[in-house]
């Protein structure tokens, strides 16, 4: 990023009806000189959609070329990192939690895992497709597009949820680092294995076991990332065995080894990445900085 380049992140809470099944609404603002790519990481990741105003982004889920994306990209749960590139442009970010994949979208979580698509067009996502074209008036009101988004959604509410205990269940069982195992997510949620497979595979993407996994990671990531003094074995959750677990690890969702990672410099990762852990269950959301609110 060039000195001349800034990004700045605002937070907004949806409406209380709407929490259960979305995660912060997040505008990403990248003022940089045109023509320049400012490219960081994204963690593993529940379903996200991404509005862009200005020059689409580039990305790419895993290793890969970053190829030019859509104005409104969509992208079901990922357990690799999205490796992206932003210009001068104005995003605003929507997380899917699985029972917002359940009442919002149309079609299974797993047959979107670790895939972007136009959210504009993609059977999927049709129920946000009409927000891409009213969201942006060129005024750039952050409170006013944070409304808008809203609106959108709470006209949506009705929608029914399947399995909504049941996804809520699992949701929090995998949030909790005590469930170390399948047959502790089992027990918790009381479910015969089949079931739990069916319905996490459904609307989480993942068979339980890699949903585990993802969760461990993500707490060792965001002890490292949170606390600049740790160096990563003192980052390492407890469920880890020994550090050459958590570099294979961190080889397979981040495509990159720890310390290639800690030497990038995460320019727009940063300004989100504790809302980001707390929305994946890593820190308490409590520990969050002051996030901005919008009256209706």
């Amino acid at each position: 990023m060039t000195a001349s380049s800034s990004i700045s992140v605002q937070f907004f809470r949806p409406s209380p009806a709407l929490q259960p099944y979305l995660t912060a609404f997040y505008l990403t603002e990248i003022e940089t000189p045109a023509g320049t790519l400012v490219d960081d990481y994204l963690h593993p990741e529940w379903a996200a959609l991404r509005f862009t105003e200005g020059q689409p982004p580039v990305a790419s889920v895993g290793p890969g070329q970053l190829e030019r994306k859509w104005p409104f990209v969509a992208n079901g749960p990922t357990s690799r990192a999205i490796h992206f590139g932003v210009e001068k442009s104005r995003i605003w970010g929507v997380g899917l939690q699985p029972r917002g994949w359940s009442k919002f979208a149309l079609a299974p979580a797993d047959s979107l895992a670790n895939v972007t698509v136009d959210g504009a067009t993609h059977p999927a996502f049709a129920n946000f497709a009409a927000l891409a074209g009213c969201l942006f008036d060129g005024q750039g009101d952050a409170a006013a597009e944070a409304r808008r988004i809203d609106d959108h959604l709470l006209s949506l509410v009705h929608l029914s949820v399947a399995h909504e205990e049941q996804i809520a269940a699992i949701h929090q069982a995998l949030l909790d680092p005590e469930t170390a195992t399948v047959g502790h997510l089992t027990a918790r949620v009381g479910l015969p294995a089949h079931s739990l497979e069916r319905i996490s595979r459904r609307y989480f993407g993942f068979a339980p076991k890699l949903l585990l996994r993802r969760q461990r990671f993500l707490r060792s990531l965001a002890h490292f990332m949170l606390d600049p003094s740790l160096n990563w074995i003192g980052a390492l959750d407890s469920q880890y065995h020994d550090q050459a677990q958590f570099v294979r690890d961190f080889r397979e969702f981040m495509g990159l080894t720890p310390r290639q990672y800690a030497a990038l410099p995460h320019p727009i990762l940063k300004p989100i990445m504790r809302q980001r852990m707390a929305d994946a269950g890593a820190v308490e959301p409590t520990d969050l900085p002051t996030i901005a609110r919008y009256a209706k």
